[in-house]
């Protein structure tokens, strides 16, 4: 006979009123009066997801499941007692027991409500913990073996501490909780049992899944406590932060609100005074300047929705200035102002020539330029780059060009430019963003066809900041031009009926890109005779009316400004001269003033009285008194220039020695030039034997000038023959022209430039190469008429011109 097993102590709930539940262990005598709920070994297990119960809750729950449901059938009303067990994975449909989680709770049923055929609300009662020891039935619904889990309370100091800590974080969520009633507060304050406390913490509380599951098989509730505390902590921070947003949020709105709501009774009442505020009045006031303005139908479009953002910003915004200012230049655009040419050919004629001499070259393209427009109206205005020496009169001819057509006049300066931003402005996103020079010079002249001068076009300069020069080649091109764009407008603006003039002195440093979009016109230098009739009736005019000394009488004679412009000035164009003329006027100005001018007619020897001694005399027969000196021709960007070669030798080995700040091309001629004398000695009489032993110093004097170019070959090699043939170099010659090892004279650049030089130095023969005979017609025929033009083909013709017979 087996020994029989004691039986397991069954725990019952003893239900004593609504709120009131107290639990113990079968057979400990409760009252008579008290509703005995006995947990069985096995009870009924019902799977439910995404939620879980605890101790003490009331719940009402969904029945839609079949197992569900068939559980429910089944046990009520017989059994009010089954164990609900939160499943592992929400979407799973009909869940394994190992999908469960091994920790649920006992509940009793309360209440069974049917809401339809297949579906039932059941209102649940959390009565303890239990733990699944094992599942004795899958079919049709689940049953298991369990275990009923009794909370473990532990007495103390810190259990009372951290029971005093969960409650204060619990009414603290409780207060900042939106959506919680304030009665949750009372039961919070009225729960004295600890683990009763956790339970309905872990109930109420945003927790994960994990966490509260986590919670439920934890019977300790000291351990209990430690993990409440760490999620109340979160949660009352979370709270505190997004009421402190909430709070910013709300003022922010409300001082909008506020704003908004003054801003439209502002409105009313200004309406009803007959007054508009700021902001309709800018807004009404652009609306009709964009309606004026003449815009195309993409730009107009592009300012009305300007004009929209305008509308919705606040006039406090930066936003708002930033609009308004773009909207202004906008508006202030020559879109469609257009002034009207004067396409008298004669009246263009007669105006060019009364503010400049000469310069026929430009004058006929101007000319030709009026024609076409007179027969061909639409047609686009030409690229046109005055290339010349300082003084010649290049920016001054731009606005006779102007005034001959009618047209407003811009000049712009591009000398040191380096930011290509100055040409095509800087886009809003900068503050203080404006447009681009072009775009301000032509909004200023308010005209969308003016005469537009781009002064100094070799001189400007390209660093980290872009290449401006890169900027102007859709500026001038013609077929780009039509829709050009600034950074600033973000629109495209028409710049083809503009007629663009650059000036240059000298067009090396112009890229070729940007040469080539041009017609590039030279204005050389002038003739003394030129300068002479230039003074007379240009400049010696404007100094006497600048200096006030018009209607006194005053006059100045030929011979006194012929001595002018020999002797106190040497320069291309005749910038210096107007500035001696002006320094003879002031003189007389100052006798005028004095009451002591008796003589009113300034002859040549009165000049000096003025101006001082001479600044400029004639060397060339004393430095070519001697061999191995020869006069050679320069182009520089001021004009043609003299220079002197100058060579000797002395005891050596076969050296060649160059000072002179000479650049490398130079350089490199000196070396073919005395390669070649050195190689045809024998032809030019010269001894083969002596340059092995002999050194050669070539010098050009005004040593803190940079020199370089091929064209001081024939120079260099005439100064060399010079030396070693002991023949001196005729004083009034000059030379210019590339040399090279088989002899020939090669051409050059600037003849024309290169003569009138030597004209003004007193130079009576002057010798260009053979190839060059075609730039002698540029030569003003006065020039030619007094001067000898010999033409070289080989270094043979040069020497036979230079050297003088020997004797």
């Amino acid at each position: 006979m087996s020994k029989k097993e004691p039986a397991k102590p069954k725990i019952v709930v003893s239900d004593k009123s609504d709120s009131v539940i107290k639990l113990g262990v079968e057979g400990t005598g409760p009252p008579e009066d008290e509703l005995q709920v006995v947990i069985p070994d096995v009870v009924p297990v019902m799977a439910i997801r995404n939620t879980t119960i605890f101790p003490g809750t009331v719940l009402p729950l969904a029945v839609g499941r079949e197992r569900s449901r068939r559980l429910i059938d089944d046990v009520l009303p017989d059994e009010k007692v089954i164990v609900l067990v939160t499943q592992r994975d929400e979407k799973t449909e009909d869940p394994s027991p190992k999908e469960l989680y091994e920790y649920g709770t006992a509940v009793v049923v309360l209440k069974l409500l049917r809401t339809g055929q297949d579906s039932r609300t059941v209102i649940v009662h959390g009565l303890l913990r239990i733990h699944i020891e094992e599942f004795v039935q899958t079919a049709p619904y689940f049953r298991a073996r369990v275990t009923p889990m009794k909370d473990e309370v532990p007495q103390g100091k810190e259990m009372e501490a951290r029971l005093l800590d969960v409650r204060s974080k619990a009414l603290r969520i409780a207060q900042l909780s939106p959506n919680v009633p304030e009665e949750a507060q009372v039961v919070i304050s009225s729960i004295d049992q600890p683990g009763a406390l956790t339970d309905f913490l872990a109930a109420n509380l945003p927790l994960e899944l994990p966490n509260k599951q986590e919670l439920l098989a934890e019977t300790d509730v000291l351990r209990r406590m430690k993990i409440l505390q760490k999620s109340l902590l979160k949660q009352v921070d979370v709270l505190e932060l997004s009421g402190q947003l909430q709070e910013q949020v709300r003022a922010s709105v409300d001082k909008s609100q506020r704003e908004y709501f003054l801003r439209e009774q502002l409105k009313a009442i200004q309406k009803e005074l007959g007054q508009v505020d700021e902001q309709t009045g800018d807004v009404q006031e652009l609306t009709e300047k964009v309606d004026s303005a003449g815009m195309n139908e993409p730009v107009k479009a592009e300012c009305v929705r300007q004009l929209h953002r305008l509308e919705t910003i606040p006039v406090a915004s930066p936003e708002y200035s930033v609009i308004r200012t773009y909207l202004e230049v906008m508006t202030e655009l020559p879109w469609d102002k257009t002034t009207d040419d004067n396409l008298d050919i004669r009246r263009a004629r007669r105006t060019l020539d009364e503010d400049h001499y000469d310069l026929d070259k430009v004058k006929k393209r101007i000319l030709e330029y009026l024609a076409v427009r007179r027969l061909a109206p639409d047609s686009r205005g030409p690229i046109l780059c005055f290339a010349g020496p300082p003084g010649v009169g290049k920016t001054s001819l731009g606005k006779s060009i102007a005034r001959a057509l009618g047209r407003k006049f811009i000049r712009m300066s591009l000398g040191g430019m380096r930011d290509e931003a100055e040409l095509r402005g800087h886009r809003r996103t900068y503050i203080g963003a404006m447009p681009g020079r072009i775009i301000q010079e032509i909004r200023k002249a308010g005209s969308a066809n003016p005469v537009f001068m781009l002064d100094e076009l070799d001189k400007v300069g390209m660093d980290f900041r872009g290449d401006p020069t890169s900027a102007l080649l859709e500026v001038l091109d013609p077929a780009q031009n039509f829709s050009f764009q600034d950074h600033y407008l973000n629109v495209p603006f028409d710049l083809s009926k503009v007629m663009f003039i650059a000036t240059a002195n000298i067009m090396s440093p112009v890229s070729p890109a940007l040469r080539d979009r041009m017609e590039v016109i030279e204005i050389s230098g002038y003739t003394i005779k030129e300068k002479l009739l230039i003074a007379r009736n240009y400049l010696l005019p404007r100094q006497l009316k600048e200096n006030g000394l018009v209607g006194r009488g005053v006059r100045f004679s030929a011979a006194a400004l012929r001595e002018i412009i020999t002797h106190y000035t040497r320069e291309a164009g005749v910038r210096e001269l107007e500035r001696q003329i002006g320094a003879v006027c002031r003189g007389l100005a100052v006798r005028v003033a004095k009451g002591g001018l008796r003589k009113k007619t300034i002859g040549e020897k009165d000049v000096g009285k003025f101006l001082g001694t001479v600044i400029y005399e004639s060397e060339i027969a004393q430095r070519t008194s001697v061999p191995g000196v020869a006069t050679g021709l320069a182009f520089t960007p001021y004009g043609g220039e003299i220079i002197f070669i100058e060579a000797t030798a002395y005891p050596g080995k076969g050296q060649l020695l160059l000072t002179g700040q000479i650049g490398d091309v130079m350089k490199e001629s000196a070396q073919a030039a005395l390669s070649l004398i050195r190689s045809q000695s024998a032809k030019f009489g010269i001894d083969p034997l002596i340059f092995p032993k002999i050194d050669v110093h070539i010098h050009v004097p005004a040593g803190a000038v940079p020199k370089d170019g091929p064209s001081a070959g024939v120079s260099i090699a005439t100064a060399i023959s010079s030396l070693l043939l002991n023949r001196s170099v005729r004083s009034d010659v000059a030379m210019t022209g590339e040399i090279t090892l088989r002899g020939l004279v090669l051409p050059v650049g600037g003849i024309k430039e290169k003569v009138l030089a030597a004209v003004r130095a007193g130079i009576k023969t002057v010798v260009i190469p053979a190839r060059n005979r075609r730039n002698i017609t540029e030569i003003p025929a006065e020039v030619r008429k007094h001067l000898k033009i010999v033409t070289a083909g080989v270094i043979d013709d040069v020497l036979a011109a230079a050297l003088d017979d020997g004797k």
